[in-house]
């Protein structure tokens, strides 16, 4: 009798991915994928995927797991609002990023009539309401959760801040009709991170509301679960493998960049504390599981971001082409998102965009230090996570998977003398998701965390550079 298998699925903005494993050995059984037809019927290109996958099998096994993830129809759109943007608006925002959303704003202090109205023009899945330390200020908080009742906002509304203001706050929401729910405080003292509880309250209004909304409950038949949005299971993936399984060592301290068609995302696993004495650590404490979402870094979305934020010569150098060549590149990628790069002046350019989002995107998250004057004098003071001991990086998506010089790429994520402010990894281990299986990994780690873990180790390599792999064009895809 052959092994249990488990079906992996990810419903992506353009792509339903598949990918089948072995539960008993801990090794990918096949891969298949269809378009996203979201807007349509979505079972359409479930059933595509599986198709596709059963053509390269042979035949489906019986699947003792069939869970999925997503991010179609735009992500997990979210708006926070806290009190302070420093501390408790960025708790907030810290809250719903580790929960896979895709935030499209955050507010701090007391809401106008303009903001209502912008955060009703972003039309959000879900706004998390934040503010003042448990004991501290109410004021803020509960003039903004009456701005919010009196408005026309309809999607659900987490309140995860003062809990002396929490009832009140509730009670408010409730009886204009909104959809509320109660967590902790994202600050309950100051100085103090409480963010899970947030997090877990994100994910359980995704599974109720948005599952429905995006039409994803139209595809129930081919799965047992949808978990959760797609960037927290490959942020599950990577606590998986920092962590390890039973029985199974973790790798301790990683890093993980994600690069993708819209966004470029990063996830670290690593307390982030001064690994230097006499440094003190300043701001916002850091959440040993954090994830960022650079939206401005594209690679076919926002092309011509990454090239102005890196430097137009810069990125012309890298490439081996001139200033005047990019305009040329950038129309062709804007006139068709989708398209891959062909021949070698493409693929170069696009091997210095990757390289270019990976290296501001990988700075952005990672802590700093500098020197700061006090009364006692001159201190070197830390802001943010310290990754400069890290020992493993690990890359994933279209351009370092499937393109050429992913050495090259991905050690744009690490520490540069010409930045030594900028705490990023030192001396890591570099692993690529040669499978492109983290989301994978990722659903699986709690059903199966054995099989899930090896299933994991097994699909990466060490990066090294070379030829570009040939992947049919389907496989072969930088958004999703």
């Amino acid at each position: 009798m052959s092994d249990p298998a488990a079906l992996l699925i990810d419903f992506g903005s353009t792509y339903t991915k598949l990918r089948a494993v072995d539960l008993g050995n801990g090794i990918l059984l096949g891969s298949g994928q269809g378009p996203s037809t979201v807007t349509i019927d979505i079972t359409v290109g479930m059933q595509t995927a599986l198709d596709n996958l059963e053509e390269r099998l042979g035949a489906l096994p019986d699947f003792k797991y069939r869970l999925a993830c997503s991010s179609a129809a735009g992500g997990l759109k979210m708006v926070t609002v806290g009190l302070v943007k420093e501390l408790t608006a960025e708790a907030a925002r810290l809250a719903a990023l580790g929960a896979g959303a895709r935030l499209v704003d955050t507010f701090a202090h007391t809401l106008s009539k303009r903001d209502v109205a912008n955060i009703i023009a972003h039309d959000p899945d879900i706004l998390l309401l934040a503010g003042g330390t448990d004991g501290g200020n109410s004021e803020v908080i509960l003039h903004n959760t009456e701005m919010m009742a009196a408005s026309e906002l309809a999607c659900p509304i987490i309140v995860a801040g003062n809990k002396s203001a929490a009832d009140e706050a509730e009670q408010f929401l409730r009886e204009a009709g909104k959809d509320v729910r109660v967590s902790n405080n994202v600050m309950p003292a100051l100085g103090t991170l409480d963010i899970e509880p947030a997090r877990a309250a994100i994910r359980s209004v995704f599974i109720e509301r948005i599952v429905h909304a995006k039409g994803l409950d139209r595809a129930n038949d081919f799965f047992d679960q949808l978990l959760m949005p797609t960037p927290a299971a490959v942020l599950e993936a990577a606590r998986l493998l920092s962590e390890g399984a039973p029985g199974r060592e973790g790798l301790g301290p990683l890093l993980l960049v994600d690069i993708g068609g819209a966004t470029t995302d990063v996830h670290s696993l690593a307390d982030g504390l001064p690994t230097e004495g006499r440094i003190l650590q300043q701001g916002l404490p850091e959440p040993f599981m954090k994830r960022t979402v650079e939206g401005d870094l594209g690679m076919r979305h926002n092309a011509g971001a990454i090239v102005e934020a890196a430097g137009r010569k810069a990125v012309a150098t890298r490439a081996g082409i001139s200033v005047g060549e990019i305009d040329a590149l950038l129309e062709g990628i804007a006139r068709d998102v989708e398209h891959l790069p062909g021949g070698k002046q493409e693929r170069t350019f696009d091997a210095a965009l990757a390289r270019a989002a990976i290296q501001i995107a990988v700075k952005r998250h990672a802590g700093t230090v500098e020197i700061v004057h006090t009364v006692n004098g001159p201190v070197a003071a830390q802001r943010g996570k310290d990754l400069s001991q890290v020992a493993t990086v690990i890359g994933t998506g279209g351009a370092l998977v499937y393109g050429d010089n992913p050495t090259s790429i991905l050690s744009g994520c690490l520490y540069s003398e010409d930045e030594p402010g900028s705490l990023r990894p030192r001396n890591p281990v570099q692993l690529l998701d040669k499978n492109y299986v983290l989301y994978a990994v990722g659903l699986l780690a709690e059903a199966e965390p054995e099989a899930a873990f090896d299933f994991a180790l097994g699909s990466l390599e060490p990066v090294n550079d070379g030829p570009g792999k040939e992947e049919e064009n389907e496989l072969r895809v930088t958004s999703g």
